[in-house]
């Protein structure tokens, strides 16, 4: 099952590297805002620029998946450049130190760290990548600058997290990351992005983007945590109730993504962990990894890919295009959307062309299933229908009772005191993308979770 994932991958890559072979028959052009209203988030949603987002995220997740991260795996050249790009900006850390300042959050010195990256960033990755791709650097470069935080406020969220993720669905998209690559992409360029994310936000102290803790999992990272469940899959030794023991975490965060999460929030938030962390504590009665790990995809695309606070800001252009996909095929895992197009099993299916994705498993004859495989071309990787009616996600998870932040303790939480959390759509032109508040965490996102006692 990888391997068919990988191998369709590296087609998908491939051919889209093929169009931008003649760089003079491409176009590049800085990306530029597309989602202005509300109703413009239904353009996002079927715009092949959603689709590579989501095949990108499904296609690493599989990558990773049951594997520590100390794995052995290729390291290419434009790896081992991005890592050292990485570096680079790591070490500007190093030569911009903080400065005294009354206020205690929101290090003025970010700024001028922010105006080196914005000044030196096209250099840092061409010399990232090879000659051949730098004409797609300035392009590209402005998702990595959007990745660090925001120089106004100095925070950073989970909008600035996905700025990176756009970043390197880019590279893959011109070609410069193959296949063989996939591994690497998580285990270690990724893994280098979250130490500097995390060093920006200690040594500046920034704030977290949004209010109430953002995403309720950590006040500023959420993709960690899904690639993070993807690795801890199969395993015979961790099993979810046991990552909030910090024996267990202090012994495991070096091979594991979503350990590491956990050491860094027990690092720096003090007291119960069913208090200061209750959505976690929460996901940790869930019966396995593969449920956290579907649950955390579809959350993510609740609460982040599909809001209009957080997509309003996104950046679109040439290789990110928010021009209309033509068909839709493949889903991250535990996605509930019915009746996608499948032209390849239209035989299958009695030429009706249409197929709830976990039957398509069985028409298949063995084949994996809709939700674990990947476009078979970059260019088709987000062709949907346009007739496809695209489902309401809030009649999918509908908002639910939200706990009120700042209690002492869980056990002061009654039922009175709930209330409804709804995110607003108005947002002033100035927020960030990581600024939404989220909804309550639905039930049915992890099946069967139980709440247990430490």
């Amino acid at each position: 099952m990888f391997c068919d994932i990988i191998n369709e991958y590296s087609l998908l890559c491939t051919s889209f590297s093929k169009i931008l072979d003649s760089n003079e028959n491409h176009k590049f052009e800085v990306p530029q805002r597309a989602v202005f209203t509300p109703e413009d988030v239904k353009k996002w949603e079927q715009s092949n620029a959603y689709q590579d987002i989501i095949g990108f995220l499904t296609a690493m997740n599989t990558a990773v998946k049951g594997k520590k991260l100390s794995v052995e795996c290729a390291v290419s050249p434009v790896t081992v450049g991005l890592l050292n790009m990485l570096d680079t900006i790591s070490h500007w850390i190093d030569d911009i130190p903080p400065v005294d300042q009354p206020q205690r959050y929101g290090n003025t010195a970010f700024r001028d760290f922010y105006a080196k990256l914005k000044e030196n960033g096209e250099q840092v990755v061409k010399e990232a990548l090879s000659e051949d791709f730098h004409a797609a650097v300035p392009e590209i470069t402005v998702y990595l600058l959007e990745s660090v935080g925001n120089s106004t406020r100095i925070d950073y969220g989970t909008g600035h997290e996905l700025s990176f993720i756009l970043f390197l669905t880019c590279i893959f998209k011109i070609g410069a990351l193959k296949q063989e690559d996939s591994i690497a992409v998580v285990t270690k360029i990724f893994m280098r992005y979250l130490t500097l994310s995390r060093k920006l936000q200690m040594v500046y102290k920034m704030e977290p983007a949004g209010s109430q803790g953002v995403w309720s999992l950590d006040d500023y990272q959420f993709i960690p945590f899904i690639w993070g469940s993807s690795q801890l899959q199969m395993n015979p030794k961790i099993a979810p109730e046991m990552f909030s023991n910090e024996k267990i975490v202090n012994e495991n965060a070096d091979e594991y993504m979503f350990l590491a999460c956990i050491k860094f929030i027990l690092s720096v938030k003090t007291g119960p962990f069913a208090e200061h962390s209750n959505q976690l504590w929460n996901i940790s009665g869930v019966q396995s990894w593969s449920k956290i790990n579907q649950g955390l995809i579809k959350m993510y695309k609740a609460e982040v890919l599909h809001k209009f606070p957080v997509v309003q800001h996104m950046l679109f252009g040439s290789i990110l295009s928010i021009s209309p996909a033509k068909e839709i095929t493949y889903h991250p895992p535990g996605t509930e959307i019915s009746s996608m197009r499948n032209p390849s099993m239209s035989s299958a299916t009695g030429g009706q062309g249409f197929m709830p994705p976990r039957a398509s498993a069985v028409a298949s004859q063995g084949r994996v299933s809709m939700t674990d495989r990947m476009p078979v071309h970059i260019s088709q990787m987000s062709k949907m229908p346009q007739d496809l009616p695209f489902n309401d996600i809030s009649s999918v998870m509908p908002p639910v009772s939200k706990t009120p932040q700042g209690l002492s303790t869980v056990d002061k939480v009654s039922s009175n005191m709930l209330t409804t959390s709804k995110t607003s759509l108005p947002c002033a032109e100035e927020r960030h993308p990581a600024m939404s508040p989220l909804n309550s965490l639905p039930p049915d996102i992890f099946p069967k979770a139980t709440k247990h006692t430490q």
